[in-house]
């Protein structure tokens, strides 16, 4: 088989944020030009700093940018790009832009049109696997999508079953149906994420399995009639059908599953004539048998894994495959070792259901010279992250001689993890990695939900030190004793050292020694009693009084004395809050002002607001309408995600203030609910 040999000399990268940077390094050091495109939301972004060239291409949503394939392809010729990489997402897996690249006479780094059309419909993959002998798990992958023949589908299938986009995957267009009387409305938002994410609302029905384990095969295939893999990765533990924390080998896997699952991934890739990377996901169950869930044409988020216990280049080895070469290396010499896992650092709130988070990072640092420890970002500190694109902040992969050295180095790293400005679900990864449960191995998909009390926040494990304990009149100190040294500066520069009001020690005429502060930290309101003697706080906790001295020093790094005890700790402060890094873990507190009491006011007094920013795409009631606690009242998209509103109590939805289709700002009153009064 000839193949004509091309060398890129330019690559445009078609995406943004961390994976655009993660192949910008590689590029580079393979002596290739590289070219960022980017929105407006980024134009000052990471990645297109460290490019060697920046396209704009249009306006902060994705359609008008990042998924406009005319504007990609006008960029790589103004720039002389002979080769274009998609990274994975927007539009990766969209045989539209592989086969633009071709009609532009422009190298796709990816695989050919039929493999990506064959694999971008879920049910017609399924066929093709069936044919090749690989495993399916029981279902229905029909075109026929009425909903008399989806219910008796899923009848016939029996409950509990799994919704699934056919066009897409990343969890996008995903619900679990547990009961026939919830079938019609999981068919109905699930077809409208998927037609919102893929423009494709498609669905195929499958059996859920209730404790199954999530393990992918890294395949590679070249123009020569050479396909590999680079062993598995186990991706169990998930959120909203979304991937938190991903690790090679699979801990725990039989060998012979392991070589069946690995020559079956095989048998996918051959059954398309794949070239490049993919990857072969399957669902395995409590048995050890496995049946094959999907191929995404694409390099994956968690590829790093992979790098690690290979140490090999995924992304020079899909460069090298695009120019017509030969895979670097055949079956028998590729190795493993050690073990590896990544954690996924994004901006969300796990204690609210995960919801996504949009703000300024006041305070962003990661681990540094730390053996074993990588890090993938797109943002630095100061960036913001935005409601247009997906909430990730940076990978964290470690890699150890041994599945336990490798998770000892990722709770270290998370430890030393410095983000402030908004919440992220770096202290709860770091639960996930210290739960005895998964230090044993015990992974499946319902990890979180069978840990959710011990990985909440002030869950098992969690605490129990003096020093924590203190953490909150800690946090208050740092806050209280900043703000004095506001005052005395001002005061300072009025030109009267000397003023009274320059001491700010404490001591008011006709004032209580006594006072109150409010700190929210979560959804938890704490109240302290303190008063300033000769430079200490005095906090009263009951019966107990914790004396806190606290002095400043450079890049964040305070000391603080408890109780005559030194400790040493780092803070970020915000306008009204402060971050307190101690003992690997971040604590966050918010001052809680006469403002923020006005606005529990309001949501006391019946108002529902908006989580975040995004746009409602669904109103499930009228004025009027009563509803019971929990209930839908309205659906909202943002970050690529749908969003219930659900009510409050028992009650009637006294007014509407928004429809479908309208923009909405975080906190923004989306309706008026009156609740029910029991008799």
């Amino acid at each position: 088989m000839m193949t004509e040999m091309r060398t890129i000399r330019t690559l445009l990268i078609a995406n943004r944020g961390e994976i655009a940077c993660r192949i910008i390094r590689t590029a580079r050091s393979l002596g290739i030009r590289t070219v960022a495109v980017y929105s407006e939301a980024d134009a000052a972004a990471l990645h297109v700093a460290a490019a060697d060239t920046a396209c704009p291409i249009g306006p902060a949503p994705a359609a008008d940018s990042y998924l406009r394939i005319d504007r990609l392809i006008e960029a790589a010729k103004a720039t002389g790009a002979d080769a274009i990489h998609p990274g994975y997402g927007f539009l990766s897996e969209n045989p539209e832009l592989a086969r633009a690249c071709a009609e532009a006479d422009i190298l796709f780094i990816g695989p050919d049109v039929p493999a990506i059309e064959a694999m971008g419909s879920k049910a017609a993959a399924k066929d093709i696997m069936a044919k090749a002998g690989v495993p399916l798990v029981p279902g229905y992958h029909g075109a026929d999508q009425g909903a008399d023949t989806l219910e008796k589908a899923a009848e016939n299938i029996g409950f509990p079953v799994l919704l699934k986009a056919s066009a897409g995957g990343g969890g996008k267009g995903m619900r679990v149906v547990e009961r026939a009387e919830d079938l019609a409305d999981g068919i109905a938002g699930a077809k409208r994420e998927a037609a919102a994410a893929f423009g494709d609302d498609r669905l195929l029905i499958e059996k859920y399995l209730t404790r199954p384990r999530h393990v992918e095969v890294q395949v590679f295939a070249d123009r020569h009639g050479n396909a590999v893999h680079l062993f598995e990765r186990d991706c169990s533990v998930q959120r909203r059908h979304q991937k938190v924390v991903e690790e090679a080998p699979a801990p725990g896997l039989d060998e012979i599953v392991r070589t069946s699952m690995a020559k079956a991934a095989i048998d996918a890739a051959k059954a398309i004539d794949y070239v490049g990377a993919g990857t072969v996901e399957f669902i395995m169950d409590e048995d050890g048998a496995f049946y094959f869930m999907e191929m995404n044409t694409r390099l994956q988020v968690e590829h790093p894994v992979t790098e690690a216990i290979t140490g090999e280049d995924l992304v020079a080895w899909q460069i090298r495959v695009a120019e017509g070469g030969t895979l670097p290396l055949t079956q028998d010499r590729i190795s493993a070792s050690g073990h590896a896992l990544e954690v996924r650092i994004y901006a969300e709130d796990p204690e609210r259901e995960f919801l996504p988070q949009t703000g300024r990072l006041s305070r962003l640092a990661f681990p540094e010279d730390m053996d074993g420890v990588r890090v993938d970002t797109g943002v630095i500190e100061g960036d913001s992250v935005s409601v247009h694109y997906d909430p990730m902040i940076a990978k964290l992969i470690t890699h150890g001689r041994d599945r336990a050295e490798a998770l000892r180095r990722m709770s270290r790293a998370l430890g030393e993890v410095r983000i402030a400005g908004l919440a992220n679900n770096v202290p709860y990864l770091k639960r996930i990695v210290e739960h005895q449960a998964f230090i044993a191995g015990g992974v499946d998909t319902r990890f979180i939900e069978t840990y959710r009390e011990d990985l909440a926040a002030g869950g098992a494990g969690e605490g129990g030190t003096w020093e924590s304990d203190s953490m909150p009149a800690l946090a208050a100190a740092a806050l209280l004793e900043a703000e004095r040294l506001d005052v005395v500066r001002q005061a300072r520069l009025g030109g009267d050292p000397y003023s009274p009001w320059a001491m700010a020690y404490g001591w008011r005429l006709n004032d209580s020694p006594q006072h109150r502060l409010t700190l929210l930290h979560g959804a938890d309101e704490l109240v302290l009693l303190y008063r300033l003697e000769a430079g200490t706080y005095v906090f009263e906790q009951g019966e107990k009084q914790v004396r806190i001295g606290v002095s400043f020093h450079a890049n964040g790094r305070l000391e603080a004395r408890l109780d005559g005890i030194s400790i040493h700790a780092e803070a970020a402060f915000e306008d009204d809050a402060i971050t307190v890094f101690y003992g690997g873990t971040a604590h966050r507190y918010v001052l809680k002002t006469a403002l923020a009491s006005g606005a529990d006011a309001g949501e006391n007094s019946g108002h529902v607001a908006a989580p975040m920013p995004g746009k409602l795409i669904a109103v499930h009631v009228a004025e009027g309408a009563e509803v019971a606690k929990g209930d839908p009242l309205m659906v909202l998209e943002a970050m690529k995600m749908e969003h219930v509103i659900r009510a409050p109590d028992d009650g009637v939805v006294a007014a509407l203030h928004y429809g479908p289709g309208d923009q909405v700002e975080e906190g923004a009153d989306l309706l008026l609910f009156e609740t029910r009064i029991a008799d």
